[in-house]
């Protein structure tokens, strides 16, 4: 049976916010990361990497957001100190000094981690029979592995 918001027991509140607090985090580091590789690509594909880093910092920061509210509609403190989230991602940070592949690899990886990160939360939020959590991630990994998909395309 579908649980809401307010009928979930705090504990499985708190292991639902801590898996989408980690998915926040893990957006956002994408975000910059995404902006980032916009601002200092070169190269031959630089018009086409340029509009694809874009699209990819653009839909992620709309999505943290979404995974953010989803936090406070559970009742819990969306984490959004910027060091914090770095510290928490597993996704790394990047300087911007890189080829376009090396560009591309590493943003290949951070939405791959992103889409394990995102199905972990689902899943978390499935054992707690909140599907209106579990279908966020699902949603949201559905979009990371497309970028993925994309990204991957490019080094074949």
């Amino acid at each position: 049976m579908t649980q809401t918001a307010e009928a979930l027991e705090s504990n499985a509140r708190a292991a639902i916010v801590d898996a989408l607090n980690q998915s926040v985090a893990e957006t956002a580091v994408t975000t910059m990361l995404a902006q980032n590789f916009h601002w200092n690509v070169t190269g031959m594909a630089f018009g086409q990497l340029h509009a694809l880093f874009q699209t990819i910092y653009e839909d992620h920061f709309v999505g943290q957001d979404d995974l953010a509210e989803r936090v406070r509609a559970l009742g819990g403190h969306a984490e959004g100190r910027l060091a914090e989230m770095v510290k928490r991602s597993k996704v790394e940070e990047h300087d911007g000094h890189a080829t376009d592949k090396e560009m591309i690899a590493a943003m290949l990886t951070a939405q791959e981690t992103l889409a394990r990160t995102l199905a972990n939360a689902g899943e978390t939020a499935a054992a707690q029979d909140d599907n209106l959590t579990e279908d966020l991630c699902i949603a949201r990994g559905q979009v990371h592995e497309k970028f993925a998909w994309m990204l991957r395309a490019h080094l074949n």
